[in-house]
């Protein structure tokens, strides 16, 4: 009696090579869709914020900050569409934004400073010092180019 297992892999290669290029395809395919979907909501977004303070007829420091957590985004939606990279420090950036953006309006809305500001500052802290990390890593300890570690598609520099 013949042994079944080397039909079973030829099979299984035959599978994995009609397959593997439609599973590219189709990952390629959202990758393109979720990035113009994220972009065009980014500007739907930055444009609505935009408009509201004209509206508004002044912009206010939160304003301004929102908008450069809109930019970060967009930068980050660029990266990757270039470089099928996330950077993870232009999230860390958006997280520093939104942080001090919500700490002005805690700020604003109380007269005194109390521990509410104080856990504010330090997540922010947290966040910087996180930046500084993962600075110092990737220019100590580079990564390779990309396609010789994989497509994992993240990045931390």
């Amino acid at each position: 009696m013949a042994d079944p297992t080397p039909r079973i892999w030829a099979a299984d290669k035959k599978m994995r090579a009609f397959a593997d290029p439609i599973g590219l395809f189709l990952t390629e395919a959202f990758h393109l869709l979720g990035l113009f979907a994220i972009g065009a909501a980014t500007v739907w977004a930055a444009w609505a914020a935009f408009y509201a303070m004209i509206q508004k007829g002044s912009p206010s420091i939160e304003d301004l900050l929102l908008l450069f957590i809109y930019l970060e985004i967009g930068s980050m939606v660029g990266i990757y569409f270039r470089t099928k990279h996330m950077p993870v420090r232009f999230l860390l950036y958006v997280g520093i934004t939104a942080l001090t953006r919500h700490m002005i309006g805690f700020v604003q809305e109380r007269s005194g400073a109390d521990l509410g500001v104080l856990i504010l500052a330090a997540a922010t802290l947290i966040l910087a010092f996180a930046v500084l990390v993962i600075r110092f890593t990737s220019n100590r300890f580079p990564s390779p180019a990309y396609g010789e570690a994989g497509r994992s598609g993240v990045s931390v520099d």
